[in-house]
């Protein structure tokens, strides 16, 4: 097995969230244990104001947290965040940067990043939205279930905003409706059983 193909088996957990989506990714991280074996992936929306995101949330794993940068390699036990402005892409182990495909309205680039998992990824899928408003992910989430992937809304009266969970569940497309707290420890739970 080549380097690129042994790094495509790691299991990624793509995490989608919008506003109050902060708050779920905290609540999230504090619950996943740092050597999982996982690759934890949030993709929050963001139009044009550079994320906070990597200086804030090292102080709530012991997981690495990177901004994702063009042609980065996917990792295990490491937290990566997606940049502003960007879509989010994976190809032969790699992340990949496009400028984003719906710079106005409300933007899809959950959808897009979950539908390049599903056509380039080969290790374990799970697929997360948290807290957040409008409906992004939610068209990709039958497609990650028809590669064998798992699932996840956070249940909407754990959310500061109900509608991205709710647009989630309302697929039809989820294996669990969980608080934060017990998002992390369902994917504890799925890591450990699939090593």
């Amino acid at each position: 097995m080549s380097l690129e193909s042994a790094r495509a088996q790691i299991p990624v957990v793509c995490v989608g969230g919008s506003a109050g989506g902060l708050d779920s990714y905290i609540r999230l991280l504090r619950h996943l244990p740092p050597d999982m074996g996982i690759a934890v992936v949030i993709v929050n929306h963001l139009r044009t104001v550079a994320t906070q995101l990597p200086e804030i949330l090292p102080s709530y794993t012991r997981m690495p947290v990177e901004l994702i940068t063009d042609r980065l390699l996917i990792e295990p036990n490491r937290v990566f965040v997606i940049p502003e402005q960007r879509d989010l892409h994976v190809l032969d182990g790699e992340f990949r940067l496009k400028p984003i495909s719906k710079p106005r309205g409300w933007p899809d680039v959950i959808t897009v990043f979950l539908r390049s998992l599903t056509a380039h990824w080969h290790g374990k899928l799970i697929a997360v939205i948290v807290s957040g408003y409008d409906g992004d992910g939610a068209a990709a989430l039958c497609g990650i279930k028809e590669v064998g992937g798992i699932t996840i809304a956070q249940k909407p009266d754990t959310a500061g905003q109900p509608d991205m969970p709710g647009s989630a569940i309302a697929s039809g497309c989820i294996d669990f409706i969980l608080s934060p707290e017990d998002i992390g420890r369902k994917i504890a739970a799925i890591a450990s059983s699939s090593t």
